[in-house]
């Protein structure tokens, strides 16, 4: 087991890889409460089209079928999981992303027995054709939950204005038909190629002793047998550097529009040092032009073009990437072109020496702020370590960051042709 201690951010961590290829990280924090465990695979939404282990012709599964399977693993045979958890005084969840799939609990006490039923359950598929059919219906109400959600369409339908081939722009859930083409075959198919140890990640933060927690996790997964690890094969279509649809338009039973303008960003083929610097200059960046204490919020807000509902992302993925600027507006129009208007601008700006020493401490005081919370250091630190990255020693990489870089980035930020706009307009 190996033991790193980073003292400008006082966090110790402990690290092994397994015998089988399970990496697990423990994070022991005396001073909390409770503890947070987190078992990951590398397999989203996005992992559609791959050959299966032990096969030598590649397939493409349903759209939505990583989220299924994740819904089914928490069904076994003869009980439910989440009773069980709930009967150890632990609450459990999971979620599916485009890139992921997690399955997690938190709990104040039985740790070591909650830490074995969350590596267990989801070492232990089961799933009949009965059941399949029957959680069809179940995520058949979801999606149309969904459907009928105007954030989650707002958000959906940037992604698929600014994605033409990509499967970014394909629901995470599926549609009603996709999964209605899943088979129990399918499910196990895709379990047995990305569920191996090897593509799977263990973190385990909060208050235990990190010697005993290792033994029982080494001693759990030395008792269980898996087939040797095979080089996973995915494959992702080509895809264009210009958005899909500059403007697209959604009809929605709302009261007041709503408007998103999506920038299509750019991830592929940079090296991990490289990745990160855009990753982080990407966050600074955005929080610069658009935090709630900035100048062109308020001018949005003094306009009258947003309301609380005001909000900016970023994401940045190993083939993907994309940052969104959205709110409610009773000027959609007004909203997009003013937003558009402002980035477009950014490829003539300087920032100053002072100006980005600003976003430098923010963005660490940010980082340090999300340190008190488990759930914020386990999913970061997973994120990150799927890209070749460790999360505690990125402080260190945003301090050598220089105003060349900034600037840099912010000059050729934007492209008009990368740029899309949904607007949720009322019925």
């Amino acid at each position: 087991m190996n033991k790193q201690t980073y003292d400008d951010i006082a966090e110790t961590l402990y690290t092994e890889k397994l015998d089988n290829g399970l990496t697990v990280f423990l994070l022991p924090k005396p001073e909390m409460a409770k503890t947070y465990g987190i078992f990951s695979t590398d397999y989203g939404s996005i992992d559609q089209t791959f050959v299966p282990i032990g096969q030598n012709e590649e397939i493409t599964v349903p759209e939505g079928i990583a989220h299924f399977l994740e819904h089914k693993l928490f069904e076994k045979e003869d009980h439910d999981v989440f009773a069980d958890f709930g009967k150890q005084g632990a609450s459990a969840n999971a979620f599916t992303s485009f890139t992921k799939t997690a399955y997690l609990f938190s709990a104040t006490n039985h740790i070591e027995k909650n830490v074995e039923t969350l590596i267990d359950f989801v070492q232990d598929p089961y799933f009949s054709e009965q059941s399949v059919e029957k959680e069809k219906g179940i995520i058949g109400q979801e999606i149309q939950m969904y459907n009928d959600q105007p954030d989650w369409q707002s958000f959906m339908g940037t992604i698929k204005a600014m994605f033409k081939n990509h499967p970014v722009h394909i629901d995470i859930a599926g549609t009603i038909e996709s999964i209605g083409k899943i088979t129990k075959d399918d499910l196990y198919t895709c379990y047995q190629t990305f569920y191996h140890p090897e593509n799977m990640t263990l973190f385990i933060a909060g208050n235990f002793d990190s010697g005993k927690m290792m033994d029982l996790i080494k001693t759990n997964q030395a008792s269980k047998e898996f087939k040797k690890m095979e080089e996973l094969k995915r494959d992702f279509p080509d895809e264009p550097k210009e958005v899909a649809m500059p403007d697209s338009k959604i009809t929605m039973p709302v009261s007041i529009p709503k408007c998103t303008v999506g920038i299509k960003e750019s991830s592929s083929e940079l090296m991990e040092e490289e990745f990160l610097k855009k990753d982080l200059l990407q966050n600074m960046v955005m929080d610069h032009y658009f935090s709630k204490g900035g100048s062109f919020y308020q001018e949005l807000y003094q306009e009258k073009l947003i309301d609380d509902s005001f909000y900016y992302e970023t994401t940045l993925d190993k083939n993907f990437g994309y940052t969104l600027i959205g709110s409610n507006s009773e000027n959609p129009q007004a909203f997009a072109e003013k937003v558009k208007k402002m980035l477009l601008s950014t490829n003539n700006e300087m920032l100053s020496e002072e100006e980005f020493e600003r976003m430098k401490k923010k963005k660490i005081g940010q980082l340090l702020r999300g340190m008190n919370s488990l759930e914020f250091i386990a999913n970061k630190y997973i994120h990150y370590h799927t890209s070749g990255i460790n999360l505690f020693e990125i402080i260190p990489t945003i301090q050598s960051l220089q105003l060349e870089d900034a600037n840099k980035f912010i000059q050729s930020w934007i492209e008009e042709d990368r740029l899309a706009v949904c607007t949720i307009a009322a019925e």
